[in-house]
């Protein structure tokens, strides 16, 4: 397998959200510790040189507001993040129909959605040869700010399931 083949798909749950009285769900804000965490993510990616080159968020402010502090860390290596609809409260396999129809330059895929979707499409896309210390930690727990990092061969239009190998989980959180 030729190295210049391989595609990366981030999937971020976003940061720990607040539920002020009488806001609707699509409009929650992060809460401080969602804004505190939430630049960590960018961090791991910079340290572990996952750069995204084509971002997809929810249109849901957490994630909006996730997907800002992220690519403030990443700074002049963040692509302009596209607003997708059907990111909120989808499916597993609502995401996959989203990430179908990503062009294929786009080499790192990075998406910001809500749970369970992201879990589940992180579970559904895993292959046999996943990092199985990754795999088991993603499919036991998946909190606020964790992203699963997945390389694949094929196009993002043939991608459907068990044919991403699952590389690293991880869970930004400050150093105590």
């Amino acid at each position: 397998m030729s190295e210049h083949h391989i595609k990366r798909l981030v999937i971020m749950r976003h940061a720990k959200s607040d539920w002020p009285l009488g806001v609707p769900d699509h409009e929650r804000p992060l809460a401080e510790r969602g804004h505190r965490e939430a630049p960590l993510a960018g961090k791991w990616l910079l340290k572990h040189h996952v750069i995204p080159d084509f971002i997809l968020c929810s249109s849901a402010l957490r994630t909006r507001q996730t997907c800002t502090w992220v690519c403030s860390e990443l700074g002049d290596k963040a692509p302009t993040p596209k607003l997708e609809d059907g990111l909120y409260a989808a499916s597993a396999l609502r995401m996959l129909a989203v990430i179908n129809h990503v062009p294929e330059t786009v080499t790192t895929l990075m998406i910001f959605s809500h749970m369970p979707g992201v879990q589940d499409l992180a579970m559904h896309l895993a292959s046999r040869d996943s990092d199985h210390d990754a795999y088991m930690d993603a499919a036991t727990r998946y909190p606020t700010s964790a992203m699963t990092v997945m390389e694949l061969e094929k196009s993002w239009a043939e991608l459907d399931g068990q044919d991403a190998r699952l590389t690293h989980f991880a869970v930004p959180r400050p150093k105590k």
